[in-house]
């Protein structure tokens, strides 16, 4: 009887496909590939213990305080420092720290959006992307993929036939959910059709630390001359996703408008994770916690291939990943990934099917497979349950019978 009482906006809030998974397979023995968690025992508990006593020991009461909505300066100064490491030379004063990269997908939809809007982006791409900035009723055009990331000249075709796109999404390192690496030549070439059109870019780099194989690639920030992209990452899959901690790089001009927008949503990021997180990495060896993450996923992404070739049908594709957390699998075109996820979680195993990743047009054919929670041994298992599945739909059409 109070539905008359919400804002049209409120209708086109839905729930994210992967939370609402999360909820259906949070019983112990369902083997999850779904939600993109980083591996729980790789997080630095004791080391955060010391962080945390000796933040509480020499500034509580500033940590527990109310504190500037730009975020905690000397973390701010290791985000420059560490976005200078990559290639982008910037200043603390174009840092803003956000809670997680999510706030800062948020606060673009705000800043930049309006109903009806053009955005271009990647097909398939990030749903909690596409969930951000559907609340602001814009129009996605989704440009293709191949193994080197967004095809340009289907973004300069898009270009064309929308001049007036306020912004293009990418991922372009280890895309989520396709796992896949936008090339060098193609970032180029992206920045000026960027110029050409006078659109903006929004660079989500959330797993770019994440490389465990291959040659790094520089950031499209990192050739920007104009001032036009904005930059948006986080330490939640090098670090502790839970402290919720992410930042915006951008012009200072753009920077100057997040912050009032951020002030309106929550004033800012929590002070003590900020402080906690700076004095882990004043006490502690951060780029050697993150090349053990690099290890850990290299090994659990190989044996996740090795059991695609050892358990899948043969008509499956698959992405191969240099870093990041996902691998992307592509089914013939007749099966519907919905209906096999349903058969999966019978037999205790899950993924995220495909069609929550395409914002405007239908794919069924395809699903996401996450490697870097689950150990090897419950990798192989859950393969193993999944490929068995998989085999008997793709080839018969019917249910396994798997041993109990």
């Amino acid at each position: 009887m109070m539905d008359n009482k919400y804002s049209m906006r409120s209708t086109r809030v839905t729930s994210s496909a992967t939370r609402e998974i999360m909820k259906v397979i949070e019983r112990p023995e369902v083997i999850s590939f779904a939600g993109g968690l980083p591996a729980p025992e790789l997080f630095p508990i004791e080391e955060m213990k010391a962080a945390c006593e000796a933040v509480l020991t020499e500034s509580g009461e500033q940590a527990l305080q109310y504190s500037t909505t730009e975020g905690y300066l000397p973390l701010r100064q290791e985000v420059v420092r560490r976005l200078e490491a990559i290639g982008i030379q910037t200043t603390a004063g174009n840092i803003l720290m956000t809670t997680g990269s999510q706030q800062g997908l948020d606060l673009s939809g705000k800043l930049f959006l309006d109903e009806g809007d053009t955005i271009i982006c990647e097909s398939p791409t990030y749903l909690a992307a596409i969930q951000a900035f559907r609340v602001y009723n814009p129009n996605f055009v989704e440009v293709p993929m191949d193994e080197e990331g967004m095809l340009m000249d289907e973004l300069e075709q898009a270009l064309q036939a929308h001049p007036d796109a306020k912004f293009i999404y990418t991922i372009p390192d280890f895309q989520n959910p396709t796992g896949r690496t936008l090339s060098l030549e193609r970032r180029k070439k992206m920045i000026a059709l960027a110029n050409r059109f006078d659109v903006l870019i929004i660079e989500d780099n959330p797993y770019g630390a994440v490389r465990f194989s291959g040659e790094a690639l520089p950031p499209v920030k990192s050739l920007d001359t104009e001032g036009r992209v904005v930059y948006l990452s986080t330490f939640s899959k090098i670090f502790a996703p839970g402290l919720r901690l992410g930042w915006i790089c951008a012009d200072s001009a753009f920077v100057e408008k997040y912050v009032m927008f951020k002030q309106a949503a929550d004033l800012h990021t929590d002070s003590f994770a900020q402080r906690i997180t700076a004095k882990y990495i004043e006490l502690f060896d951060l780029e050697a916690h993150i090349r053990d993450i690099r290890k850990v996923y290299l090994s659990r992404r190989q044996k996740m291939i090795d059991c695609i070739k050892a358990f899948f049908p043969e008509q499956v594709k698959h992405s191969a990943p240099e870093g990041g957390l996902f691998l992307w699998v592509e089914l013939p075109e007749s099966v519907d990934t919905q209906e096999i996820f349903e058969e999966c979680l019978k037999h205790r195993v899950a993924f995220v099917p495909g069609r929550a990743f395409y914002p405007s047009r239908v794919k069924n054919n395809t699903f996401r497979l996450n490697y870097s929670n689950m150990p090897e041994e419950k990798i192989v298992e859950g393969m193993k349950r999944l490929g068995a599945v998989l085999k008997n739909s793709v080839n018969s059409g019917t249910a396994p019978v798997l041993d109990e």
